[in-house]
């Protein structure tokens, strides 16, 4: 699900090499319906189900709460459902969100919870759901999500880079930008990890909530002038403080999350923030 999303469009590459890929677009499947759900998921049987599709209008979804927490949280919940009836494994992406943002170093797995927004809150409801469900799953919390599909901060950077002299940007919320490509090549490597001899009768056990993100951090307004670094226009940029831009939706002040539980359990590290984004752009 969510193939056409920036980490769906990168996973339908990286899996291909694990088998037979199956992508179940909007035409296909309606996340706002359940029975379209379970009717798809019947019929295809799958091995592994990755649900990278969400509401992810974060301040849109402060009017459209019902919509967030149809596709984000009750969507999930079926989709468990039917991968516990099959008892195959179920991958599905949350968010940073989750978390209040008031902690001082990287957020991990076991850290109460408390979203300050509906979007944040339909994503934990979806956490959830899943968890309710029990079974075979893996929830990967990821962040600031970025790549060269969709909309996102890159994308709105580049473009203002084109129109403007000047760029306003939050310089007091602080994060892990990740490259969508990350996210599925990481995915893929825990596929292949979880497929092998040595975690294939385990899978139950490992079951669970894991943070993806790029390593390091950094606020919006460095991570601004990183990607202009790269563009051909050189606009100014200037920091601002999130009082100084008002949005329907309360961001967290600090969600960047510690990778460890990941590192220590599969032995997967993605690189430095800095590093993903030189490669994303070169």
């Amino acid at each position: 699900m969510g193939a056409t999303g920036q980490v769906g469009w990168e996973l339908h590459r990286c899996l291909s090499s694990l088998g037979q890929i199956y992508v179940a677009n909007r035409n296909r499947i309606d996340l706002t319906k359940p029975d379209s759900i379970r009717n798809v998921i019947r019929e295809l049987k799958p091995n592994v189900i990755l649900n990278a599709a969400a509401y992810t209008a974060v301040d849109n979804a402060e009017k459209e709460s019902q919509l967030a927490h149809t596709v984000n949280a009750i969507a999930p919940g079926i989709l468990a459902e039917e991968s516990h009836r099959l008892n195959t494994l179920l991958i599905h992406y949350s968010t940073d969100y989750v978390f209040q943002g008031e902690h001082a170093s990287p957020y991990t797995e076991q850290d109460i919870v408390n979203p300050m927004g509906e979007y944040g809150k339909s994503k934990l409801a979806g956490e959830q759901a899943i968890q309710a469900v029990g079974g075979r799953y893996l929830i990967l919390r990821t962040a600031w999500v970025y790549g060269l599909r969709g909309k996102n901060f890159l994308l709105t950077m580049q473009r203002l880079a084109k129109e403007r002299s000047e760029i306003k940007v939050v310089n007091d919320q602080i994060g892990a930008p990740t490259w969508s490509r990350m996210i599925a090549q990481a995915t893929t490597q825990i596929l292949a990890q979880l497929h092998s001899p040595l975690y294939q009768d385990n899978i139950e056990g490992l079951s669970g909530i894991y943070h993806l993100t790029c390593a390091g951090q950094t606020n919006w307004y460095e991570f601004a002038k990183a990607i202009i670094a790269y563009a051909e226009k050189q606009p100014h940029i200037l920091p601002i403080t999130t009082a100084d831009y008002p949005t329907p939706a309360q961001r967290p002040a600090y969600s960047v999350l510690s990778n460890v539980k990941l590192t220590q359990t599969l032995g997967i590290t993605l690189p430095d923030w800095e590093r993903a984004l030189a490669l994303c752009l070169a």
